[in-house]
């Protein structure tokens, strides 16, 4: 074993093959250019603001440019920074006015006036300020209460008396047995003491007798108010109550603080380990009370997962699951709401109507996954994701992948009706109405996976109407006024830019930035082929291929494995791996053939590629990468004795998996801060596919590296940051000793101690890729 500190010389032999070398594309990713990020409107729909840095300063800068001159970009002064309009908010139901909050206050921006003005600043921060159904009242909460404030006249009333606290009953200090007996001693021995006890009985009992009734307060007691949300009729209010409870948190030496002693950083508890509880209570203001809503009827609460069948001598019991409710969604008239359930477990999420008279539910649709529920616009356990009402009040809209694909949906409450608005073996991203809300604006993967279009699409489906025409990923930013369309486009081998197009108009877009550098655009960047390989379950495995020519063809091929497993990078826009993209250029100058699969797992081709892990991290997601390798050798007469494969975080599992379990097929790997044991990784993500390791262990040792290590053949390195707070440094010390204990000699650590998960620093970027390029030249060409 070496750790870290091996010669790397020989690396600028193998370069000069490519005008690339790590060094330049491994280097902050200014040298490459400037490309706008953050685009938003102003409110009159007459100036794109867009975060930018032609400058190369430390940090991007806000500019802007005009409708009407859009061959002038500008710096955003600072002072006109402070006079801006936050480009956040909520807006009336006719959109002419826009509540927002900065600095603690409250703010109304008038559309026609072009101005703002402060309404309240209760010296503290408000928070989800909202038009209620008569336009002249906002509500808003302030120090977890709900108020509203009368635009009129310039009242505010305070509409619930909620107190993060017990109720006093339950704060009354409860005797002991022993205590009691002490109290009845004393009062029985000492008259006086028992004469003035009895007194202050009789005129505690009187005053409450006299009293004006105390005006009814809801204690959260144990819980903690996450959320208010007003009914437009200011009847009711809905909290959000939590119990937070991440369980055991684990420590992250950091070697090199400032300090110069080793300081412990505060990181996530293991999968397994989360205790929050989530509820929604009612706080019907005519009654002046409050009641938690009741789940224990949704239909299925009580169902067992699949998996346990694979315990028979395992007792399981029949019990109400743990479930996650959402803050409320009420209709625009105030007459109806809804709320989005998860059970704990993310094997079932529950849309169903709220009976704002007792809590009670109707359940609307049942969404159930043996699996996991996820996918685009389905949201999280806590809300999010595509959900609201149409303008009827009865219809609500929601995303499903009950089709197998991720599509809009909209219901009948009063029927329970569900209508599919769109379909087909393609995703919908992002849908909201539009502004008359007549129609939909949605961007869609309709035209092929690896492109996204944004389209309009009349309210209740029909014909969709495709708005860009640009190859690539079109992210449209439409105008308030919805005229107008700033775009911000890429291509395989073309960073980010922006573009200009009215919305509708069949003309082209019309380009705004062009931020590539000289030193960029000296290089030919190549368009990998896109392409679709057989696996041997017979599923078609989208990836990206990068040939060589044909005079310095090496007959040796790598594998990039892209991290976060969930995630998209066969496509047809500039990656989030643009290191790695300009690195499999190199490798491809130097004769490799590379290939970059959407394995299962991936995100953008539907529910059964997503779940396709489901209990098995490292199976179909390690076949798709064997089954690649066998189509290059078939088809790119490629040597199979030459291949290798690396990646980072996800992709640095399956590199360990790779090379422990397909041995016969990978000759060597880099493997980047790598998930070696998903017992040790975190809840949200691992449990989903894995479910709990006390509950599934079967799921956890077919799945993680450390148990298979005794399988390495070729060549391993393994790289990983000492602070990594996600991916914990912890992971790669126990793979370690394993690996000692086993006597395996064929592998080597490079230790990064001031780099968390994502690495920041160009020298640490550098020194990685440098290593894995030598791996690669010395353990596939035997140089």
């Amino acid at each position: 074993m070496l750790i870290a500190f091996f010669v790397l010389s020989n690396c600028a032999l193998f370069a000069q093959t490519s005008s690339l070398s790590v060094e330049k594309i491994m280097q902050d990713p200014k040298w490459m250019g400037t490309f706008p990020e953050r685009i938003n409107w102003g409110s009159q729909s007459k100036t794109i603001y867009f975060d930018y840095n032609p400058d190369k300063n430390p940090s991007d800068s806000l500019y802007k440019l005009s409708v009407n001159n859009l061959e002038n970009i500008e710096k955003v002064s600072l002072a006109e920074r402070k006079n801006m309009t936050s480009p956040y908010g909520t807006w009336n139901a006719d959109h002419t006015k826009k509540l927002y909050t900065e600095d603690g206050a409250l703010y109304v921006y008038d559309l026609k006036k072009d101005r703002s003005q402060q309404l309240i600043d209760l010296g503290g921060p408000l928070g989800n300020p909202t038009f209620l159904a008569n336009e002249n009242q906002i509500a808003f909460e302030f120090e977890n209460n709900a108020y509203v404030f009368d635009t009129e006249d310039g009242n505010i009333e305070k509409l619930t008396q909620i107190k993060e606290e017990k109720a006093p009953e339950e704060r009354e200090k409860k005797s002991s047995e022993k205590d009691k007996w002490l109290q009845d001693e004393n009062l029985s021995l000492l008259q006086i003491v028992r004469e003035r006890e009895k007194q202050d009985s009789l005129s505690k009992a009187y005053r409450e007798m006299t009293a004006d009734p105390e005006p009814y307060t809801f204690y959260a007691g144990d819980w903690s108010v996450s959320g208010l949300q007003v009914a437009p009729k200011a009847d009711f209010v809905t909290l959000m109550l939590m119990k937070r409870d991440r369980g055991e948190s684990t420590n992250v030496p950091n070697y090199v603080d400032a300090s110069g002693y080793t300081e412990d950083l505060r990181a996530r508890s293991k999968v397994g380990d989360d205790k929050t509880e989530v509820t929604l209570a009612v706080y019907n203001i005519k009654k002046d009370t409050a009641y938690y809503i009741d789940t224990s009827k949704l239909p299925g609460i009580k169902d067992l997962p699949d998996y346990t069948k694979d315990y028979p001598d395992k007792e399981w019991k029949e019990k109400e699951r743990e479930v996650i409710v959402s803050q409320a969604t009420f209709s625009d008239d105030g007459s109806k709401a809804f709320v989005n359930i998860r059970s704990k477990d993310n094997k079932d999420r529950w849309i169903a109507l709220l009976n704002l008279e007792d809590g009670s539910l109707k359940t609307l649709d049942r969404q159930r996954d043996e699996a996991w529920i996820a996918g685009p616009g389905i949201g999280w356990s806590f809300g999010g994701g595509t959900l609201g009402w149409l303008p009827d009040n009865k219809h609500i809209y929601f995303q499903s992948e009950a089709s197998g694909y991720s599509h809009l949906y909209v219901l009948d409450v009063n029927n329970g009706t569900k209508k599919a608005l769109t379909e087909g073996e393609y995703e919908v991203f992002n849908p909201f109405l539009s502004k008359d809300k007549k129609s939909w604006f949605l961007t869609t993967s309709e035209v092929d996976h690896g492109e996204r279009h944004f389209y309009k699409m009349p309210l209740m489906g029909g014909k969709m109407q495709k708005l860009t025409n640009l190859p690539g990923n079109n992210e449209v930013s439409l105008s308030p006024d919805e005229k107008y369309m700033a775009i911000r486009n890429s291509f395989s081998n073309e960073p980010w830019e922006l573009y200009f197009k009215k919305t509708g108009s069949k003309s082209d877009a019309q380009q705004l930035t062009s931020g590539q550098s000289e030193a960029f655009k000296a290089y030919d960047w190549r368009v990998p082929q896109n392409i679709t390989f057989k696996a041997d379950d017979g599923a078609m495995v989208p990836a990206r291929l990068y040939v060589p020519e044909a005079s310095v063809k090496n007959n040796a091929a790598v594998v990039f494995v892209h991290g976060a497993g969930y995630l998209q990078n066969a496509h047809k826009w500039w990656s989030t791996y643009f290191r790695e993209y300009m690195f499999n250029n190199m490798l491809t100058d130097l004769g490799y053939t590379v290939i970059d699969i959407d394995y299962r797992a991936s995100s953008g081709y539907g529910r059964d590629w997503r779940t396709g892990i489901y209990r098995h991290m490292g199976g179909k997601d390690l076949s798709d990468q064997v089954d690649g390798v066998e189509y290059l050798i078939e088809n790119y007469d490629i040597d199979p004795e030459k291949i290798g494969i690396y990646g980072g975080s996800y992709g640095g599992f399956i590199t360990l998996m790779a090379l422990f379990n397909e041995p016969e097929t990978f000759k060597a790997g880099a493997a980047l801060r790598s998930v070696t044991d998903w017992a040790h990784y975190n809840h949200g993500y691992t449990a989903n596919i894995l479910n709990e390791p006390s509950q599934d262990p079967i799921a956890y040792k077919r799945s993680s590296p450390i148990y298979f290590a005794e399988g390495l053949k070729g060549d391993l390195l393994i790289e990983h940051g000492m602070v990594d707070t996600n991916v914990h440094f912890q992971d790669v010390v126990r793979l370690t000793q394993r690996l000692i204990e086993l006597g395996k000699d064929n592998w080597e650590l490079a230790v990064y101690p001031v780099e968390s998960h994502g690495f920041v620093e160009p020298s640490s970027w550098t020194d990685e890729y440098k290593r894995i390029l030598k791996l690669f030249n010395e353990s596939l060409l035997n140089k």
